[in-house]
């Protein structure tokens, strides 16, 4: 079977989007990508006017493509900078001629074979190969332009890079008379403000007592934008239930970089690893009073240097667990100067809150009425359904049913790709790490492998248990609230080492045994995996 002439859907020009298809083209197919937006960029494109990035540039890359000359780009860079280093690459390597924007997928519909055949498969798609044995299809329903044509395409593979950070907005569940409903001002979720043009997201700030809800990363962005705009004539309150560890920098102590003390294969030897056997694990175990006194360090260190202890945000978890889980994140600019200084007030709520007439009231624990905080304008940072976009992908309720597991178990996809009872499709960036595209990356090198006919998945039966012990890992290593996060954050090195197996490659990337064990792993060491 000549697998180049088939005919293969890429649905988002994100960051994994991209690299799927600069490495299908690399690989001589001629894939189709959709995206929704203007240009390349997925979530990139629509985000805060302050927003920047987590890591810095020269660890933010794709293997072969690197940033423009120092000079040119921050250390962390911004927003547009990212965009404008995704755009510079699709150009490079042709990806963006093969994109058609403004294209919407509506709907994907697996045709030419029962619904129900999965259930009986020994064998991926029946035989373990991409395409099967050629009798089904995918059937994409897309609407061009905003309230253009709708037309219907079909492909032989699809592979999604939708991620899971936009798109389905997470809002909180509210008791009757309790609700946006009964409040005066205006609600909207963190997604509707990052779509908003920079000007008219600036001017729906100004002057308004506003109140942000949440813990993560967007929320403490919104924050200090708010201070910015209103000061302290007017300052932001922030809502806090659980409290994360965001870093003001990634030196620890002021000398060792973050990426040797979590991100070599000598800080995997910490870890309990999934599939790793008795040895390893066994290792894992006697080496976990080094772990805990590498995270209580890191602890100390940052509790040290940021307040976060004197304004009630210390994490309750430990830093290892933050890794794990992938719930570290870099603090705006001077933002404990800003709460010192009163333009930004964080409260902390111990279960929930409810909205009334002028404002929010915080549940204190007790189950009496709590602390009622004024607003004119209430914005909820409190993340994304991913899970629910995923499935809003298809039209039939078993797939529906099945792609996303259920809130018990991670998402069931086997290496992060592929679902064992799905055929002819892969997901590329929904699984989370410390530095997504270098992950997104790895994905898209094996699943052009994959694509491209190099390897056969395993059995169905083995595919599922390697999903089930992943998710037992991930259970076990971030918590039970995160686990469905699906973050590789601890164990990478590991997981690129399975990738690599599949793939033919010697995982071993280093040259000399202490570089091996000791150096930071990242995308330049996989860049001759092509």
């Amino acid at each position: 079977m000549d697998h180049r002439t088939k005919r293969v859907a890429i649905v988002g020009a994100g960051t994994s989007g991209v690299a799927v298809c600069k490495h299908l083209l690399a690989r001589g197919f001629r894939p189709v990508v959709f995206d929704a937006g203007a240009c390349v960029g997925g979530q990139w494109t629509r985000t805060l006017a302050s927003t920047r990035l987590q890591s810095p540039h020269v660890a933010y890359r794709f293997s072969d493509f690197p940033w423009p000359e120092p000079e040119s780009v921050d250390w962390y860079p911004r927003h547009d900078q990212v965009v404008d280093y995704l755009a510079a690459y699709a150009r490079h390597f042709g990806v963006e001629e093969r994109v058609r924007f403004r294209s919407k997928v509506l709907a994907a519909e697996y045709v030419g074979a029962p619904d129900d055949a999965a259930s009986g498969w020994e064998q991926w798609a029946g035989n373990g190969d991409a395409f099967g044995d050629g009798s089904g299809a995918w059937r994409l329903t897309v609407r061009h332009g905003e309230s253009g044509t709708t037309e219907a395409y079909e492909f032989d593979f699809l592979i999604l890079c939708i991620g899971r950070f936009s798109g389905v907005p997470n809002i909180p569940k509210f008791p009757p008379d309790g609700g946006p409903d009964v409040f005066r001002g205006r609600v909207i979720h963190s997604m509707d403000l990052s779509d908003m043009d920079d000007e008219d997201a600036a001017e729906l700030l100004k002057g308004k007592r506003v109140v942000v809800v949440g813990s993560g990363k967007s929320a403490f962005d919104i924050a200090a934008e708010c201070a910015e705009a209103n000061g302290v004539e007017q300052p932001c309150t922030m809502i806090c239930r659980r409290p994360r560890w965001l870093m003001h920098h990634t030196n620890v102590w002021g000398k060792v970089a973050f990426a040797y003390l979590f991100m070599n294969r000598f800080a995997e030897l910490l870890v309990r690893k999934p599939g790793a056997g008795v040895a390893s694990n066994l290792l894992a175990t006697l080496l976990s009073p080094l772990g805990w006194l590498i995270s209580t360090l890191t602890e100390a260190f940052y509790k040290k240097e940021i307040p976060m202890e004197e304004h009630g945000m210390a994490p309750e978890y430990g830093f290892a667990r933050s890794v794990s889980s992938c719930l570290i994140g870099m603090l705006p600019e001077g933002f404990y100067d800003r709460v010192k200084e009163g333009s930004i007030v964080i409260k902390r709520t111990k279960t929930s809150f409810t909205f009334c007439e002028d404002g929010l009231v915080l549940d204190d624990g007790a189950g009496a009425g709590g602390e009622r905080v004024p607003a004119d304008l209430v914005i909820l940072a409190t993340g994304f359904r991913g899970d629910q976009k995923l499935r809003d992908m298809f039209v039939s309720p078993r797939m529906k049913e099945i792609v996303a597991g259920s809130p018990d178990t991670t998402v069931p996809l086997y290496r992060e790709c592929v679902h064992p009872r799905i055929p002819q499709m892969a997901v590329v960036g929904y699984a989370e790490n410390l530095i997504n595209i270098h992950a997104c990356e790895m994905m898209a090198k094996w699943v052009a492998r994959l694509v491209d006919g190099a390897f056969r998945l395993p059995s169905v039966r083995r595919m599922e248990e390697s999903v089930a012990e992943w998710g037992r890992y991930m259970r076990r290593s971030s918590g039970p609230e995160h686990f469905r996060r699906s973050c590789l954050g601890a164990v990478n090195i590991w997981y690129n080492d399975q990738l690599c197996r599949d793939m033919g490659c010697d995982p071993r990337r280093k040259k000399g045994a202490l570089a091996e064990w000791f150096q930071p792993y990242g995308a330049v060491d996989y860049a001759d995996i092509r």
